[in-house]
């Protein structure tokens, strides 16, 4: 986002963001737009190919799995912050298989993927690296924020405050700029707290 919402084009108060109507204007639905743009682009941090081999490892080096396995561990670990694509999952198995540190073995229709003695090598040389995966904690990227809680109570938040915009009463505008001018003092008075 560009900015916060404390100067002059958010949510700053109702003379500045009210149209002819009675309803809101511009700077608010602008300031709305920017909001679910956030919230909708697509969750999770972009990791570089070099995360998802240190986690297709980290991984391997504790059971054999399947590559869907691998996904849905990395994103339960990660506290649904990183949720690897098969894109992206698939052909780094294929590329550790043809660099030897990973075998598959076929059941079932699926493969199983585990490490040769080559690949535990590899992994325990690792091992004393924090984790590959971004954690709920505040571990990994600085973007964890962006799926989860977050996100989904902002997408909602903004989602009824254009619906009050476009069906209610300019009395029930006046009260929603009122909720979400409080929400916003007591978002930022949280990041105040130590």
């Amino acid at each position: 986002m560009n900015g916060s919402y404390m100067g002059g084009g958010g949510f700053t108060g109702a003379s500045g963001n009210w149209g002819q109507g009675g309803g809101p204007g511009p700077n608010l639905w602008d300031a709305l737009n920017q909001l679910r743009g956030m919230f909708e682009q697509k969750a999770g941090p972009r990791m570089a190919r070099g995360d998802v081999r240190a986690a297709v490892l980290a991984l391997l080096a504790e059971k054999p799995m399947h590559g869907y396995q691998i996904i849905s561990e990395i994103a339960e670990r990660s506290g649904g912050a990183w949720k690897p694509s098969a894109g992206s999952v698939y052909p780094t198995l294929q590329l550790l298989a043809d660099e030897g540190l990973i075998t598959a073995e076929e059941e079932g229709g699926r493969k199983t993927y585990s490490l040769t003695q080559a690949g535990r090598a590899e992994a325990e040389a690792s091992a004393d690296r924090p984790a590959p995966w971004p954690t709920a904690s505040g571990g990994g990227t600085r973007d964890h924020w962006m799926s989860g809680e977050l996100p989904r109570a902002g997408m909602e938040l903004a989602q009824a405050a254009a619906q009050v915009g476009r069906t209610g009463t300019p009395e029930q505008v006046k009260q929603a700029v009122e909720v979400l001018e409080d929400a916003r003092r007591k978002l930022y008075s949280i990041l105040a707290q130590d």
